[in-house]
């Protein structure tokens, strides 16, 4: 289902929260988000949420990593909406054709993840398959916390980016 910008805009506040929610899973960024309607055109909201979500603090930023299901699973530590779900099946639809090995190797890459970041492995899935996450995922193990988190940040920015097109119908 795709909406208008003016038929965003015109939602009722919490019907308007529940459809960002599905696009990110920050609160904050959510009430920013609501706050700021009406946008009048796509590009004024995307230019939005990408200005919410950089200014966003870290603790924003690890909630919306919550939402997110790991790469080759289905379920995420944060209740997701269905759209939310739906979006993630979608996103992540190459990565679940891979073989049984490369699903274990993910698996064991997202638990060393884990360990080393504190947050899971927030990768913008859409288009890529499992082998060339599992390699993204080996090369970011590399990076220092800090390093890591703004990596993540903005895969999440690009995550939910795509999710705002999808929801408007815009061309990615």
């Amino acid at each position: 289902m795709t909406m208008s910008v003016e038929e965003l805009d015109a939602l009722p506040a919490e019907e308007a929260a529940d459809l960002f929610r599905s696009c990110c899973g920050a609160s904050a960024w959510v009430s920013a988000m609501v706050a700021q309607r009406p946008f009048k055109s796509a590009n004024a909201l995307l230019a939005a949420a990408d200005d919410v979500w950089i200014n966003a603090h870290s603790k924003d930023w690890k909630e919306a990593f919550d939402y997110h299901p790991r790469i080759g699973e289905s379920s995420a530590a944060a209740q997701q909406t269905d759209r939310a779900r739906e979006m993630s099946v979608s996103e992540q639809a190459l990565a679940r054709l891979a073989s049984s090995n490369v699903h274990d190797q993910m698996s064991l890459v997202n638990l060393a993840y884990e360990r080393k970041f504190g947050f899971i492995y927030v990768v913008s899935a859409a288009g890529k398959d499992a082998r060339e996450l599992l390699d993204i995922a080996r090369k970011r193990l590399k990076n220092d916390p800090e390093t890591e988190l703004r990596v993540a940040a903005e895969e999440q920015r690009m995550i939910t980016r795509l999710r705002l097109q999808k929801l408007l119908g815009v061309a990615t």
